[in-house]
C-alpha cells in the first residue's frame, strides 16, 4: 500500500492560490469555513487524510492526470456553472430501481433528497420515469456476465432532448448494466460535460452481482430484432439495501461534481478521486476534500454550515428505522423506511466538521 502525501505548501496553495483576487475572494469566507477548509494543509488534521493506493490496478497509477487546483477549476473557460435561469438538476429514471413499484419511487425519492442537500442550493427535480423502449438504445447481453446491457452513448442522446429549459443538467439513473461501445465490456456512468447529461448504473452495486449466483443472469435469449424491447420485461433488480443506497448516492454526486466541472481528486482522500473497480469505488470517502468542497460552494454559493446540517438531516430522516431488504413480489402501501446505517459513519464526521466550523 502506497500513500499519496502532498506538501503543506502545495496543499495550501492548491486550496487558496497565490492570485491575489482568488486569496482575497477566500478570506471574504466566513471564519468558520475558512477554518474548517484549513484543516486540508494543516500537519496534525484528522478530518481529511491521504490518498492510499492500494494496487497498480487503482485510477491513479492507470490513469495519469494532471491535477487541477482551485485557481485551474475557477479560470477554467469551458466549466459550466449554475446560472438564475438554470439551477435545477433534473433525474430521470430509465427503467425501474425497485422491484415493486412503491420500492421504486421511493429509492428515487432518496436519491433526490441526497442530491439536494449535496448540492446545497440547487433544486433537484424528478422527471416521470421511462421504460428502455422509450430511449430506442441499442441492447445486448453481456458475453462475460451473461446480464442485459443497455448503449451509454444512446440514452445520453435521449436524455440531451429531454432536457428542460431551466435545467443545469440532467442525469439518468438505471438499474440496467451499460456499456458505451461494442468493444468495451462495461461501463459504470458516461456523462457529456459540454452538455450537461449523464447516465448512471447501479447495477453493479448489487452484493451478489459478480457471484456465481447472481440472478440477473440471462441464460437464454431468444433472437429479436434491435426494436423488440419485450426482453426488458421484468428484468432482475436486486434489492435495496443500505451499501446499495450508499453506493448509488456516491456515484450520482461523483458524477455530477464532474458536470459541474470539478475533475478527479488528486489532492487528498475525496469523493471526487477516480476509481476502476468496486472495492477502489468503495474506500473512497462520501466527501468532498476542502480543495473539492471549495470549488463546488464557488460554482453553488452554498454555506458549508447549512450543507452539512441538511446532509444530517437526509441521513436522519429514517435512521432509527430497520433497513429496507426486499425480495421480488413485495408490495407496500406507505413510505419505506430508508436505509441509512451506512450512512452513520459519515454523519459522525460531518458532526465533526460542523463542531470545527461553529467552535
Amino acid at each position: 500500500m502506497e500513500t499519496v502525501r502532498h506538501s503543506e505548501h502545495t496543499l495550501k496553495t492548491a486550496l487558496i492560490s497565490e492570485n491575489p483576487a482568488l486569496v482575497s475572494q477566500y478570506e471574504k469566507l466566513e471564519a468558520g469555513e475558512r477554518r474548517l477548509l484549513n484543516e486540508a494543509f494543516k500537519p496534525d488534521h484528522d478530518l481529511f487524510g491521504p490518498i492510499t493506493l492500494h494496487s497498480q490496478s487503482d485510477w491513479i497509477i492507470s490513469h495519469p492526470e494532471a491535477p487541477q487546483d482551485f485557481e485551474q477549476f475557477f479560470s477554467d473557460p469551458y466549466r459550466k456553472a449554475p446560472s438564475p435561469e438554470k439551477r435545477s438538476i433534473y433525474i430521470q429514471c430509465i427503467g425501474s430501481l425497485g422491484n415493486t413499484r412503491i420500492i421504486s419511487e421511493e429509492y428515487i425519492k432518496w436519491l433526490k433528497g441526497y442530491c439536494e442537500a449535496f448540492f446545497y442550493g440547487l433544486t433537484v427535480k424528478l422527471l416521470e420515469p421511462v421504460p428502455v423502449s422509450a430511449t430506442r438504445c441499442s441492447f445486448r447481453v453481456n458475453e462475460n456476465t451473461k446480464n442485459l446491457q443497455i448503449h451509454a452513448g444512446h440514452i445520453l442522446t435521449f436524455l440531451k432532448k429531454q432536457k428542460p429549459g431551466d435545467a443545469f443538467c440532467i442525469v439518468g439513473i438505471t438499474m440496467i448494466d451499460l456499456y458505451p461501445r461494442d468493444s468495451w465490456n462495461f461501463v459504470f456512468g458516461q456523462a457529456s460535460l459540454t452538455d450537461g447529461v449523464g447516465i448512471f448504473s447501479f447495477a453493479r452495486y448489487d452484493s451478489d452481482f459478480y457471484s456465481s449466483r447472481y440472478e440477473g443472469k440471462v441464460n437464454k435469449l431468444r433472437k429479436v430484432s434491435s426494436s423488440d424491447y419485450t426482453v426488458f420485461d421484468n428484468y432482475y433488480i436486486p434489492p435495496v439495501t443500505s451499501v446499495l443506497l450508499l453506493r448509488s448516492c456516491k456515484t450520482l454526486t461523483h458524477e455530477i461534481g464532474h458536470i459541474f466541472g470539478l475533475r478527479h481528486c488528486q489532492w487528498l482522500a475525496c469523493l471526487m478521486q477516480g476509481s476502476n473497480h468496486l472495492e477502489e469505488a468503495d474506500r473512497r470517502p462520501l466527501h468532498l476534500c476542502p480543495i473539492c468542497l471549495r470549488k463546488l460552494q464557488c460554482a453553488v454559493g452554498f454555506s458549508i454550515i447549512e450543507r452539512y446540517k441538511a446532509l444530517v438531516r437526509w441521513i436522519d430522516g429514517d435512521s432509527d428505522s430497520p433497513g429496507v431488504s426486499t425480495t421480488r413480489g413485495r408490495e407496500d402501501n406507505g413510505d419505506l423506511p430508508k436505509p441509512a446505517e451506512a450512512f452513520k459513519e459519515w454523519k459522525a464526521w460531518i458532526l465533526k466538521c460542523l463542531a470545527v466550523v461553529q467552535k
